[in-house]
């Protein structure tokens, strides 16, 4: 492959569009050259004599002087062919390299994905391995002191009395009983486990799956990295630009637009570009993305209300948030 494309960019470097020696406007133009002095030496021949110096110069001026028009014009003429053939050969030059780049980026994606499946199976292996085994373990993280484990979601209000349906006498269910998760161990869940050895990642993920809602959460920010993963697109490799917590906090309250564009930090152009075309050519990308943009705005709403300036800003920086700011800039919510 790599030869192949070599082969196409000389090829393209070396071919030029021949610009004939001898074209019609030459010809014509030697045509009308040799017309014209015919004309001329009749006329000189069949002239009175005796018209002198003044009778010479117009001479030689009626002779060269459309001579010099009709070459110029055909100069001219010669010069812009050649541009146009030079301009041709550029242009097929940069679709030659154009092309080869296309194909050489294609090449390492399917070169990188089995790599990035084999790393995603070892991970969620490893996760379903932490899930049983700590399954029946008391986490020591949950006997801290309610002071220094702040939960990382409000509840929404409780509904009406009127409107509240009656309850049935089974118990009190076990997510009633359950510690809400930290803003710590939420935070940490949605940056993912770094490695197979990241025993905190997996307790923080772990805990979070354990909670239905924040669960909704980090399934749909798996399965979008996971499909952008198949594109070679990964959020460890984005740098997004920083945005200020009040933008975030405006965001929460329900502010879209230009207002809070600095949210949308992603500049990678091919990021963007390969997301923008999945999108549009992809239907189960696309529902995946607009189900992740939902549920991330509505946690993020209830994380809002109970995190401060340096919460936010950390969470900004995780793994799940920086897939939002990508999808948020395809999809305009920004704009």
């Amino acid at each position: 492959m790599p030869d192949t494309e070599d082969k196409t960019i000389d090829l393209a470097l070396t071919a030029r569009t021949e610009v004939p020696r001898f074209a019609v406007t030459e010809m014509i133009a030697a045509a009308l050259s040799v017309i014209w002095v015919v004309a001329v030496v009749v006329y000189v021949l069949n002239a009175p004599e005796g018209s002198g110096l003044p009778g010479l110069v117009m001479t030689l001026l009626v002779v060269f002087l459309p001579l010099a028009l009709i070459w110029a014009a055909v100069t001219t003429l010669r010069s812009v062919r050649e541009l146009r053939a030079e301009a041709a050969r550029l242009q097929a030059t940069v679709d030659a390299m154009r092309t080869a780049y296309v194909n050489a980026q294609r090449k390492d994606a399917a070169g990188m994905r089995p790599s990035v499946e084999k790393k995603l199976d070892d991970i969620a292996r490893q996760t379903e391995t932490a899930l049983a085994s700590f399954s029946t373990r008391r986490d020591a993280a949950l006997t801290q002191p309610s002071a220094d484990r702040k939960a990382a979601l409000v509840p929404p209000p409780p509904p009406a009395p009127a409107e509240e349906q009656p309850g049935l006498a089974l118990g009190t269910p076990a997510e009633s009983m359950r510690p809400p998760l930290s803003v710590a161990d939420f935070i940490r869940a949605l940056q993912f486990p770094e490695n197979p050895d990241d025993r905190e990642g997996f307790r923080a993920l772990r805990l979070a799956l354990e909670d239905r809602d924040v669960a909704k959460l980090i399934r749909a920010a798996q399965d979008v990295l996971t499909l952008m993963s198949q594109e070679g697109i990964y959020m460890d490799d984005l740098r997004p630009d920083r945005a200020r917590p009040e933008l975030w906090r405006r965001f929460a309250a329900g502010e879209r637009g230009r207002g809070i564009a600095a949210i949308g930090g992603v500049r990678d152009r091919s990021s963007l570009a390969l997301t923008a075309g999945r999108m549009r050519e992809d239907p189960v990308f696309r529902d995946a993305g607009h189900h992740f943009l939902r549920t991330f705005d509505r946690m993020f709403q209830q994380f809002e209300k109970n995190a401060t300036d340096a919460e936010i800003s950390e969470l900004a920086d995780t793994r799940t948030a920086r897939a939002f700011m990508l999808f948020g800039r395809v999809m305009g919510v920004f704009d």
